[in-house]
């Protein structure tokens, strides 16, 4: 069952939702070569509870972690670890919080230091494809209609791989709620979009093939041809004529600019621009 929101709950949403964004500014300042992921979940962890606040993914099935860390061809769901980054490293950094009972979802991609080109291409057309997606996200268009933009923008534009098993969803009192979002479709199947619906686009998108495993700890997807793979998310909220993006990548990007071991040139590389995004 799909529950649709008031607005009341959307600005609750937000509010998680703006937690999180705040969550990863304050990683991405630390985000360099040295530091490990376990430095940086333990960063996130004790943020989110100063803000009164808890993990939504830690206890999650048993996830032991506050954030997700996805380290180059880690798609998603990778545990933090001991490992510490390097030069030319890519980390996907999934953060979900609890605030007032409503839940917040938002995933960014981060290049440390030099990066081949091919790379930074991948990170600016994912980049690309999630607003791509979100502008579909109004009512009177369906699911498929944000699934086509996703793959239009990267597998039939450029060849990338668009993970297919695993997909974006609703979100609200419950991390995961209907319906399933995925990064591949139809235009003109699926749900159809109505207001009040809260759902988080992610595309999930490899420099390579698709083809993914699961590794042996039960969570940590990895591409199966080790390419590296991209992923960031925003949660948003149905409108008419314009989506209502209730997380934010403002002070994100405010972050990655002010870091000199982040490469955020791969922002000049990007044709699609979100100008409905000021928070």
């Amino acid at each position: 069952m799909i529950y649709y929101k008031t607005e009341e709950e959307v600005e609750l949403l937000r509010a998680a939702n703006m937690l999180v964004a705040n969550t990863h500014a304050h990683l991405a300042k630390e985000i360099k070569p040295g530091v490990s992921s376990n430095f940086l979940n333990q960063l996130a962890d004790t943020f989110i509870y100063d803000h009164k606040a808890t993990p939504a993914f830690k206890g999650y099935n048993d996830f032991p972690a506050a954030c997700c860390m996805s380290i180059n061809d880690a798609v998603v769901h990778g545990f933090p670890s001991d490992y510490e980054l390097q030069d030319g490293d890519i980390i996907s950094v999934d953060i979900g919080t609890v605030l007032n009972g409503f839940v917040g979802d938002s995933a960014y991609t981060y290049a440390v230091g030099e990066q081949k080109q091919e790379t930074l291409e991948l990170l600016a057309r994912t980049k690309d494809a999630l607003y791509l997606g979100i502008q579909q996200a109004v009512v009177g268009k369906r699911i498929g209609d944000i699934a086509f933009a996703i793959q239009n923008a990267t597998e039939k534009k450029y060849g990338y791989g668009v993970v297919r098993e695993l997909t974006g969803h609703g979100v609200g009192k419950l991390l995961h709620e209907e319906p399933e979002v995925p990064n591949y479709g139809k235009r003109g199947q699926g749900v159809k979009l109505q207001k009040g619906l809260t759902i988080a686009i992610e595309p999930m998108i490899t420099l390579g093939e698709r083809a993914i495993y699961c590794e042996e700890d039960g969570w940590t997807i990895r591409t199966r041809d080790e390419s590296y793979a991209a992923h960031f998310e925003h949660s948003i909220a149905v409108r008419k004529g314009e989506a209502d993006i209730l997380s934010s990548f403002v002070p994100i990007e405010k972050s990655e600019k002010e870091n000199p071991n982040l490469n955020d040139s791969y922002n000049e590389l990007r044709q699609v621009s979100a100008p409905w995004q000021t928070n």
